[in-house]
């Protein structure tokens, strides 16, 4: 019997008539022609709420988790890391080519990929390495050093846009592919892929059911009075009627940056013209003789730190400008803090200096600067960029608690405990739905089969159409509800076949 169906109050709407044996499948046919609206769709969106919860329930739980300790992260870091973030304000700071220096002759390792000035007085300087041994690959070696003195605070590994530090990292792993890689990424897809489905079906059972009593209190507020499983049935659906936009817009957004669905989303962008600009690093001439070195002695890889002043008119190799120039015509052209300057890779490419905010209001004009004249070469700003380029930037700084700062992070740990209590008052239910006349230990059974024959044919077509487009979009919801299908139907002949009465030979 439905979970719903055993709940539902005496003499209410869609209480339906429970007198029966539940594989008496003659008179559920009569009760299904009968049936229109709602109380077509409702056995369906039950039967998928019920197994989606029992089945990606843990992959749920998984991520809710690890989002949760992934929000508290920012903070810790503050606190771990303080040292080497924050240094005692001074009156001057040095050319931020003596502290990329400065930084160089502490950690002679790796090459010099990019330089963030301190934003503010009190911060530190990130000088950031690639090429280190014993830092991976796809991550950087932050140098600290204080803009003020030259004193390098320490090192640390880096990853990412928003300069995540060890922990951070280690917890943005955990959440994202539970440091399996590529593989382990499937697992925090499906979770996004079902998400919306679990939340979105959940709020439509929970509503529907309380719509015969007016009173919003019914609706928003656990039954204090209840006991038993309706007790659970009631803080069960309240909570998640409260958390229910927030899970949705979690799986939203953390599927624009998944392996499989984040592809399918990026290429709609792109046919409709709603891709993130970049700036362009090539330069539209190169320069003879430019190899982006400088005249630093023992420094070869860093690019305009000495500004060497060559002769053009003699052939000889033209000068860079350097970091400290760059970082003035960045200014000139409005890019206040944060910025992080992205040193030339070779000697056709461009400076490239980017806002890096990620928060309210968000900051993230970028432009190049050829190295030889100082020139700005290309420009993006962020106002231009297209409505969905923003909206998708928007969402994933809010998903990842930097939109909002502590704010954001506070709101994003509510929904993961939220998330959590919602998967362990979900499996309470199916427990507390066990046949309690059995000793032996059991669970509920599971939401009877044929929902889908109750449902109209003028609504079931469009709603294979439907499944078919999105699972298309959505590549795990798709191959793992055909998943679902296949098992269920193996199900029901296997549970049919043990009800055909065995033939005996004489």
């Amino acid at each position: 019997m439905p979970t719903e169906q055993r709940l539902a109050p005496s003499g209410a709407p869609d209480s339906p008539d429970t007198s029966g044996s539940p594989d008496t499948t003659g008179s559920r046919e009569e009760g299904a022609a009968r049936r229109t609206g709602w109380a077509a769709l409702r056995p369906l969106v039950l039967r998928l709420h019920f197994y989606a919860g029992v089945l990606i329930a843990p992959f749920l739980l998984v991520a809710a988790v690890t989002g949760l300790l992934y929000a508290g992260s920012f903070q810790a870091e503050k606190v771990i890391y303080a040292h080497e973030l924050s240094v005692p304000a001074g009156k001057t700071e040095r050319p931020l080519s003596q502290q990329v220096a400065d930084a160089r002759k502490a950690h002679p390792e790796g090459k010099i990929t990019a330089v963030r000035p301190a934003p503010r007085p009190g911060d530190t300087t990130r000088v950031l390495l690639s090429g280190v041994p014993g830092v991976a690959a796809d991550h950087q070696l932050a140098v600290f050093v204080d803009p003020c003195t030259g004193n390098v605070t320490g090192a640390l590994e880096t990853y990412g846009s928003t300069g995540a530090l060890p922990l951070r990292t280690w917890l943005d792993s955990l959440h994202r592919d539970l440091h399996l890689g590529e593989t382990g990424r499937l697992y925090s897809e499906l979770a996004a892929s079902w998400l919306w489905v679990v939340a979105g079906g959940g709020l439509a059972l929970w509503i529907g059911r309380r719509r015969g009593n007016r009173k919003p209190r019914a609706l928003a507020l656990p039954d204090r009075t209840a006991t038993g499983r309706r007790r659970t049935l009631s803080w069960h659906g309240a909570v998640g009627l409260w958390a229910a936009a927030g899970l949705v817009f979690l799986s939203a957004t953390g599927l624009t940056w998944s392996a499989y669905a984040g592809a399918n989303i990026g290429e709609l962008r792109e046919a409709l013209g709603q891709a993130t600009p970049t700036v362009s690093t090539a330069l539209a001439e190169h320069h003879a003789g430019h190899d982006g070195s400088s005249d630093m002695p023992g420094m070869p890889d860093m690019p305009g730190m000495g500004a060497s002043k060559g002769n053009r008119s003699s052939g000889s190799a033209p000068a860079d400008v350097g970091i400290d120039k760059v970082l003035r015509t960045a200014r000139a052209q409005g890019l206040g803090n944060p910025v992080e300057i992205g040193l030339p890779t070779d000697q056709g490419t461009a400076y490239v200096v980017k806002q890096v905010q990620r928060s309210w209001p968000e900051k993230q004009d970028a432009l190049a600067v050829d190295p030889a004249t100082g020139k700005v070469t290309d420009v993006s700003r962020f106002a231009d960029h297209p409505v969905l380029a923003k909206l998708t930037r928007y969402g994933i700084d809010l998903h990842t608690g930097t939109l909002f700062g502590l704010a954001n992070q506070i709101a994003l740990a509510a929904l993961a405990l939220a998330l959590i209590f919602l998967i362990l008052w979900g499996y309470r239910m199916w427990w507390q739905r066990r046949p309690t006349r059995d000793r032996a230990l059991s669970f509920g059974r599971p939401i009877p089969r044929g929902a889908w024959r109750q449902v109209p044919l003028p609504v079931l077509i469009p709603l294979v159409l439907a499944v078919g487009v999105v699972g298309r979009l959505v590549p795990l919801l798709g191959m793992s509800l055909v998943a679902f299908l296949a098992v269920d139907i193996t199900l029901g002949a296997l549970s049919r076949r043990r009800r055909v009465p065995a033939t005996t030979v004489d």
